[in-house]
């Protein structure tokens, strides 16, 4: 795997706050599974850096770290309170239109590091879905969770029967371009690789104020797995 290099994850800084695009396949705390996380590559280049919330392992984009404790007691107060406006972008299989989707699922950990919808157990949760985007047999979508629960998008999209694409652990199917493209044709010896090899989650942006009040909105580009996976479902939709 190519070298990541934490300077070159930045997409916003100033005097209190550091804002990466996470890569996909790298944990945002230390994992003993794990050699590097974006938290040790934060620590190498400055110790005084605290993440601030964190991303599934898979999931790309926004990623908060503080560079002080009063920034980082500062938003997380802002977390506590539901003051941060989080945007993710997911493909999810099939064709679905939401306009102003409110899913209010509560939401119970279980073991090994995976949840379900409990109705008695659960903590509350709530998540806000609209369409972006529709292709032939995928659709692009945006989610706002207004609560913070584990996984909480993806379980809440696996509940509403349009699991996202690729998240095998809550029913979502790999995708290949075989089955989007016509008359596609791979090596007879080649095995077919899924267009995207994690589920297509992205955190597109995040807004929250600064410890003066001022607000920060920092947007997260898509990341290359993402973009390609984009650029098929669009060219291929007929």
């Amino acid at each position: 795997m190519k070298r990541i290099r934490f300077e070159d994850l930045i997409i916003f800084e100033n005097d209190n706050y550091v804002v990466v695009n996470k890569p996909p396949r790298f944990s945002t705390l230390d994992d003993r599974h794990e050699d590097t996380s974006v938290l040790s590559l934060a620590k190498a280049h400055d110790e005084e850096l605290q993440a601030c919330h964190r991303l599934d392992k898979d999931t790309s984009g926004a990623l908060v770290f503080a560079k002080n404790p009063e920034a980082y007691r500062n938003l997380s107060i802002q977390f506590e309170k539901r003051q941060v406006n989080k945007v993710y972008h997911a493909v999810i299989d099939g064709l679905h239109e939401y306009h102003d989707k409110v899913c209010e699922l509560p939401i119970l950990p279980l073991k090994h590091g995976v949840v379900k919808i409990d109705y008695s157990k659960g903590k509350p949760a709530e998540t806000l879905f609209n369409t972006l985007e529709g292709y032939k047999r995928h659709t692009l979508v945006e989610a706002r969770p207004r609560t913070g629960r584990m996984h909480q998008i993806r379980i809440h999209l696996a509940a509403m029967r349009t699991p996202i694409t690729g998240d095998t652990r809550y029913g979502g199917k790999e995708l290949f371009l075989s089955e989007i493209k016509k008359k596609y044709n791979i090596g007879r010896y080649v095995e077919e690789q899924p267009l995207i090899g994690r589920f297509a989650l992205h955190a597109k942006s995040i807004e929250f104020k600064d410890v003066d009040g001022k607000v920060i909105f920092v947007e997260a580009p898509y990341p290359k797995d993402f973009r390609v996976l984009i650029k098929q479902l669009d060219k291929n939709r007929r």
